[in-house]
């Protein structure tokens, strides 16, 4: 199966100011999930972004946080109960209406958004917030991409245990070109020479 940008939403997880400097390999993670978030702008991919504790660990990298629509701010390694499967998959809206309503046969039908359940995620630490988060959006049904080469951690052995548990419960491995390549599909996009711009 190959990732569809009409179906994705990025997720940056913990890219923060006082983390980054001891994550193994920061600032090749923190720019792979730069160019992600440009890319992801270009094709109207929603962009969320999460901070764990930020009175402690400082905010996320101003570049990254000023591409993401939104920041949750957690104290659960997981963003999940903190509401980010909220912000992924909305409640649908009850329908109005009283007893002076349009028979149901003549009311306009509801236009519900398109679904976007391919969850696009890179962050640090991998083995514990991001680890955690994409479990937890494994659980809630949720198509999870991982990308290996815009995660980090404070160990390669932390890191690399992470993936092959993410890999194992169900998650698709893939790094930033792939996602980048798979979201164009072809040459001729008209976002293609951006791209590359991008990965060069």
């Amino acid at each position: 199966m190959l990732l569809e940008a009409s179906e994705s939403q990025l997720v940056l997880v913990d890219y923060q100011d006082k983390l980054m400097p001891v994550i193994h390999e920061g600032p090749l993670a923190l720019g792979n999930a730069i160019k992600l978030a440009k890319m992801a702008q270009l094709l109207e991919v929603p962009v969320w972004g999460t901070e764990q504790n930020p009175s402690r660990l400082g905010a996320n990298n101003a570049e990254l946080k000023a591409l993401c629509r939104k920041t949750l701010e957690k104290m659960y390694f997981s963003a999940v109960p903190e509401g980010l499967g909220e912000w992924l998959r909305p409640p649908a809206k009850p329908q109005g209406g009283n007893a002076r309503s349009l028979p149901k046969h003549l009311q306009k039908p509801q236009q519900q958004a398109p679904e976007r359940n391919m969850v696009v995620i890179a962050g640090c630490e991998t083995h514990v917030c991001l680890l955690q988060t994409a479990l937890e959006l494994l659980e809630d049904e949720f198509d999870v991409w991982v990308v290996t080469d815009a995660c980090g951690s404070r160990t390669e052995r932390n890191r690399d245990a992470a993936f092959d548990r993410l890999a194992g419960a169900g998650a698709e491995l893939v790094t930033t070109e792939m996602v980048l390549f798979e979201w164009l599909r072809s040459c001729e996009h008209p976002d293609f020479k951006d791209m590359l711009t991008l990965i060069k």
